[in-house]
């Protein structure tokens, strides 16, 4: 079954402390850091994450674009990002294809349960993150433990493009 995220991004990086902090002085970086998180949890749990901005920051034609392997979009002026959300929920939607969307916006939730989708609160997709992130962790340790300490001198370009591959980007 193909399992896809929506990720309300605005709605996101305000109940994160961190992103929420940081988008008062960087809000481009606040963009950048959930899509690279976005980017870890998609490598992780094979779902396809989409998120989604409202074009409010950013005026202009709706705009679409792939970064570190995740979808994003810029909405077009007059549409919010549940608008966009909603629409796609109901245009996926098929026996073959679960949607799970993460807003803590309460409304929406429940707009998106009347479609069949499933919900996450922006809350428990950060300690879904931080628990995916525990668990990475521990099994480099392992990994680290359980072989021999290799030889190869691996520089930081060497390091940088395996870790492209294991993201499936280029």
């Amino acid at each position: 079954m193909k399992q896809i995220l929506l990720v309300d991004g605005y709605n996101v990086i305000g109940a994160w402390p961190e992103l929420s902090r940081l988008k008062d002085y960087d809000l481009e970086s606040a963009r950048n850091m959930l899509i690279e998180w976005m980017a870890e949890y998609q490598s992780y749990t094979g779902y396809q994450v989409v998120v989604v901005f409202d074009a409010q920051y950013v005026k202009g034609i709706k705009r679409k674009f792939k970064k570190n392997n995740i979808d994003v979009v810029f909405t077009k002026e007059d549409e919010t990002a549940d608008e966009y959300i909603e629409r796609k929920a109901i245009a996926w939607k098929n026996a073959k294809t679960q949607i799970m969307v993460a807003t803590s916006d309460y409304t929406e939730q429940w707009a998106i349960f009347g479609q069949g989708a499933l919900r996450i609160s922006s809350r428990e997709l950060l300690f879904e993150i931080q628990e995916m992130s525990r668990e990475i962790d521990k099994k480099i340790k392992r990994i680290q433990e359980e072989k021999p300490k290799s030889k190869l001198n691996l520089d930081s370009e060497v390091i940088k493009q395996l870790e492209n591959w294991r993201r499936g980007e280029k």
